[in-house]
This record gives structure tokens, C-alpha cells and sequence, in this order.
């Protein structure tokens, strides 16, 4: 039986690339597109000899062509990170906006369904906790991150208009905090920004008083949901993360325990308009795809914490935070 073809936008990133390993797996034919801005090719580099896997280095703001047939589409381009998107921001507005228009356009051409990797950060601050679908959100449209959360927001929106306008099969996932191996230690967000302070032998950078809340979900939790809703029939938008809540004063107060080291917690000033709560509300998740994260925190930090420990001591030189805030994202 001829094998199904898929296109994973963003591909050679964290999340791109595990799921580029889920599809594999699942004996697709995967079509993987990134154009390298905040991916790595280290993360794919054990799929380039298989031959059910090609690979695009493409910039899906401009035109996407894919010869052949395609069956699905999965658009996780974009700068995800605070330090990613405050550094090339109109390239952050433009792949949430003009690529997922590109994206669309051929999803249509091919009669393909496509899901878009929205996410929490479309609540902005929010005043409801946890964060259900069905709240709309308190974003600073012009503020440092509007233009990430904006470019999501306006993607979903664009993303369901295709739906409702041209009938096209659509699956919107909004994503809660993640982590796992592949993250990149110095993108600013919270986790690997502690892992990587802990191997430095730094204090540990917290923004507030770190009474502020995150919920961390493990990857391979996060793919089997977003896989799942691919193959779901619902196409109005579903959280997938873990409803684990957790302050981050009491994940820095983990990741020192996880990590052996005796760094102290440094305060600093909470930046502009970081929110102060994000827990999901996964009731869809659970009715709809029958799906709850599996893996428990402490398991899934062990496994990140030694994928950190494996890269070469260079890796460890932070050369961002100099120049960027880091967030606790």
C-alpha cells in the first residue's frame, strides 16, 4: 500500500523534529520543510538516509511547492522562544501570518487536511486559571510579544476561515509548555534556561517574585496528543499540555535538587506583560482524543536533564543572555 505523504513545517526544531520521528515511525512519507532561522539539522540528521524522508530548507513565508500528492500538513514554523521572536520579530509576524496563508493555500490545492501548532500564549495574561478553549484571552497586542502571540492568534484565525469558507479540513492544537531532549539550552525559556545555568555552575535567574505558575508537559505527551488530534474529526482548537501546576520558584527549587548543585535562586524584575499563570484546561483533550499526558515530571526532567549533560561543554556557553532577557516562559 502506497504510503501516505506529510509535510512538517518547522522541522528541524524541538518539536518539528520529534514529530518528523512519530510519523516515521508510523511509516509515513515525511516531507520535512524548515529554513534553519532557529532549527537545527542535528535534530533530523538520523533521518537523512531513510528513503520515506526528503528534506526542504524553505522559507514558508514565501511560496511553498511540493510536487505530488499530500495528505496532511503540519505547520510548526516559527520562532517559539522569548529571545527568538524579541530578535527577528517581523519574521516571527510573517510565518504566523503569510506562512500559514502559503500553507493553506496549497493544503487546499492538494485536498489536504493541515493542523497549525497554535498556543497558551494566545490566553496572553490570563484571568482565568486553568485556561479553557473557550477563553478569549488578555493579550497585549503591542507589547514585546505581540508579535508572537498575535501571529498565533491571527493563524488560527486565518486557519478557521479557510474552514468555514472553503470547507477545508482543519485541526487547530494550542500548546502549553514543553520540554524534552532537543530543546536548545539558551532560548530563554524557563527549563533549559535552569538546566543550563545549573551545569554552568550559575544562580538560578528567576523574573518576579516566582510565585508566577507554568505546567510542563513532556514531548512524547504532547506528539501522541497532537497526532491524535490530526486524526480526530474536531477542528475548533484543543489544548494539549500537562495540568501539573507548578511556581516557578518551586521548579527552580527542583532543578537544583534534580541537578546536584547548590546554586541559589537570583530575583529579578518581571518582564513586560509575562504571564502570570498558564495551566491547561485538557476536559476536550481527555473527551474528544481519549488523551492525558502519561509521563510525570520528575521522569520526564531526569530525561532532559541528561540529554543536557550529553552535549559537548560548548554547547553549555551561553551566548545569548548577554545580549536578551531570558523569560520565564
Amino acid at each position: 500500500m502506497e504510503r501516505k505523504r506529510v509535510l512538517i513545517t518547522g522541522a528541524a526544531g524541538f518539536l518539528g523534529s520529534h514529530l518528523c520521528d512519530r510519523f516515521i515511525k508510523e511509516d509515513f512519507h515525511v516531507i520535512a520543510m524548515d529554513n534553519l532561522i532557529t532549527g537545527d539539522l542535528q535534530n533530523i540528521a538520523h533521518l537523512f538516509k531513510l528513503e520515506n524522508f526528503e528534506f526542504y530548507n524553505h522559507d514558508v513565508s514565501k511560496f511553498v511547492y511540493i510536487p505530488g500528492k499530500l495528505d496532511y500538513i503540519l505547520h510548526f514554523a516559527s520562532p517559539a522562544s522569548p529571545i527568538d521572536y524579541l530578535k527577528i520579530p517581523i519574521q516571527t509576524l510573517k510565518v504566523g501570518s503569510l506562512g500559514t496563508h502559503n500553507l493553506l493555500g496549497l493544503a487546499r490545492n492538494k485536498n489536504a487536511r493541515m493542523l497549525i501548532a497554535s498556543t497558551s500564549e494566545v490566553y496572553g495574561d490570563p484571568s482565568v486559571n486553568p485556561q479553557p478553549e473557550e477563553y478569549w484571552g488578555n493579550v497585549n497586542p503591542v507589547g514585546p510579544r505581540g508579535v508572537y502571540d498575535e501571529a498565533k492568534r491571527f493563524q488560527e484565525a486565518i486557519t478557521m476561515a479557510y474552514h468555514t469558507f472553503h470547507g477545508l479540513e482543519t485541526r487547530i492544537v494550542r500548546i502549553f509548555n514543553t520540554y524534552g531532549p532537543r530543546m536548545r539550552l539558551n532560548d530563554g525559556r524557563v527549563l533549559p534556561a535552569f538546566i543550563g545555568q545549573a551545569l554552568r555552575g550559575e544562580d538560578l535567574t528567576v523574573f518576579g517574585d516566582g510565585s508566577q505558575t507554568r505546567s510542563f508537559c513532556y514531548v512524547d505527551d504532547l506528539v501522541e496528543g497532537i497526532y491524535r488530534l490530526l486524526f480526530s474529526d474536531y477542528a475548533q482548537p484543543v489544548n494539549i499540555g500537562n495540568p501539573d501546576e507548578i511556581t516557578i520558584k518551586q521548579f527552580g527549587e527542583e532543578i537544583i535538587k534534580l541537578t546536584g548543585t547548590n546554586q541559589k535562586l537570583v530575583l529579578k524584575d518581571l518582564p513586560v506583560d509575562d504571564p502570570k499563570q498558564r495551566r491547561p484546561d485538557i476536559t476536550k483533550a481527555r473527551a474528544l482524543l481519549n488523551w492525558e499526558p502519561k509521563i510525570n515530571r520528575a521522569e520526564g526532567l531526569k530525561i532532559t536533564y541528561d540529554y543536557f549533560r550529553s552535549l559537548p561543554k560548548e554547547a553549555l556557553i551561553n551566548t545569548e543572555h548577554k545580549d536578551f532577557k531570558t523569560y520565564n516562559k
